[in-house]
């Protein structure tokens, strides 16, 4: 259940910005906005479009995952075993975004509660990562690094 569990997240995890104007397509918050819709909607394409080329992600038991294809590779992976589950619920509270030039970084709370239809138990878990974020020549925030640890649940 653990590598279960740790399948759930990814696909919830796999997204920054400064810019004056928060609603803006380059904004931090537009980021979180579009890895938030990617991860209720399961969307692997979604998910992966809100990462850099060289990104990583460290996730608890598993080897680093390294570079866009790789992270891709297990997407697609985790999307398998998840055939047939929907997000029922996904809240995702980032705070303490810094930039620095073309460079950021935040942390963030996140909740999610996926339902299986194939008589699974439903997975109710919550987590926190640490994004680095890169902002690339289109001026758009991506996922440079990612780390995620599971939280106990209340």
């Amino acid at each position: 259940m653990r590598r279960a569990s740790s399948c759930v997240v990814l696909v919830v995890t796999m997204s920054f910005g400064y810019a004056a104007n928060a609603g803006s397509p380059t904004s931090i918050d537009a980021f979180n906005k579009a890895l938030s819709s990617a991860t209720r909607a399961m969307d692997n394409a979604a998910t992966l479009a809100v990462w850099d080329d060289d990104g990583i992600s460290l996730l608890p038991d598993t080897p680093p995952i390294v570079g866009k294809p790789a992270i891709g590779r297990f997407l697609a992976s985790v999307g398998k075993q998840l055939q047939g589950a929907h997000m029922q619920q996904f809240e995702l509270t980032c705070h303490d975004a810094h930039t620095a030039g073309d460079w950021a970084s935040e942390w963030c709370d996140e909740h999610q509660v996926v339902v299986f239809t194939n008589g699974q138990r439903t997975f109710d878990g919550r987590g926190r990562m640490l994004l680095v974020l890169h902002q690339g020549a289109d001026h758009r925030w991506r996922i440079q690094r990612e780390m995620w640890q599971s939280l106990k649940t209340p």
